[in-house]
């Protein structure tokens, strides 16, 4: 898709834009939290650690959880996109192919019935809930005859949803003590989140996002109907495959080392194309940075509303993308094209 250079120059701008501000919430993650740390006191322990207390807190439990939100929020953003793109469907988020609700099993399995009580444990249980039931996902939409269509994957993911969520709420009621530990992890938070839950997911995350950069342009072509990206050239069911893929990845390494945080995957992408219009390319990118940009404005509103305590991060961004996704639907129609 050819983009006039004035157009190309004006994204680059707002991209880079939309980067510098990004830069400005990861600077204000260090500095606010529940412990009072003076400006310059993080800025001096942020270049000088000296073992302080002010370069404890900094150190090992400010810098791990601002990088762990542009990690996860990247991801969720490009999953989002991914998603919209792939199903064509404006109103699909990441968990639409039970990605989402597949992690919260695995926890659930890996607290109720193997004892998993650590936030690194439940990494990888949430991982492998979302790698099976992605991969339940694909082989009903598979089934019978024809090819694993959007539309059939849909059907098929709303189909698991609806399964998983009964066994989850079954076991989450019959036994008070798993659903007590459950609910911590189930509201979406970055607090307590180390560097190994952040090396853990880290190498999920890269390899579906070089995936996603790699459809792009295959994106753009499928945009246009399924006959016109043969016509292109286009792998029409390796395209979905590598994409559903890459949302796995995506989706599951975020929901896994966050839990699950509603709105970023869903209304991020229609700011991208309100602000860029369908290129993929260009979608996939803003939606990379706006995404960690929402939800680490997100984590920061709530330290500072819950002060001297905190919000968790997954109701703040409920609460701010609610009525942002009603404000896009209101000015623009959600198409894809």
């Amino acid at each position: 898709m050819n983009v006039e250079p004035s157009a190309a120059l004006r994204r680059t701008l707002g991209l880079a834009l939309a980067a510098g501000v990004l830069l400005l919430l990861c600077l204000l993650s260090l500095w606010i939290g529940t412990r009072d740390v003076p400006v310059s006191t993080t800025w001096r322990v942020l270049w000088h650690p000296d073992g302080s207390n002010a370069a404890t807190v900094v150190h090992d439990y400010r810098i791990p959880r601002t990088l762990l939100a542009l990690l996860v929020g990247s991801a969720l953003g490009t999953a989002g996109a991914l998603m919209q793109a792939l199903t064509r469907n404006p109103l699909a988020d990441p968990g639409l192919l039970g990605v989402s609700l597949g992690a919260a099993t695995g926890v659930v399995v890996a607290i109720g019935f193997l004892g998993v009580s650590s936030v690194l444990g439940y990494v990888w249980f949430a991982l492998l809930g979302a790698a099976v039931a992605t991969l339940a996902v694909y082989l009903l939409g598979a089934a019978g005859r024809g090819q694993a269509t959007p539309e059939r994957l849909v059907v098929a993911g709303a189909a698991l949803t609806a399964v998983l969520f009964a066994f989850d709420s079954a076991v989450l009621l019959l036994d008070p003590e798993v659903f007590d530990e459950f609910r911590f992890w189930t509201v979406g938070s970055l607090a307590g989140r180390r560097y190994d839950v952040l090396l853990a997911v880290l190498p999920f995350v890269l390899t579906g996002g070089l995936i996603a950069v790699a459809l792009a342009r295959a994106l753009n072509a499928l945009g246009l109907g399924d006959q016109v990206g043969r016509g292109l050239g286009v792998a029409v069911g390796r395209t979905r495959a590598l994409g559903g893929l890459a949302v796995l990845l995506l989706c599951g390494a975020a929901t896994a080392a966050a839990g699950p945080i509603a709105f970023l995957g869903l209304a991020v992408p229609h700011v991208a194309r309100f602000l860029v219009g369908p290129d993929q390319r260009w979608v996939l990118a803003y939606s990379a940075v706006l995404a960690p940009l929402l939800l680490l404005a997100a984590d920061v509103a709530g330290r500072v509303a819950g002060a001297p305590g905190e919000i968790q991060v997954g109701i703040v961004t409920a609460v701010l993308g609610g009525p942002l996704f009603l404000a896009l639907c209101r000015r623009r129609r959600l198409v894809l094209l």
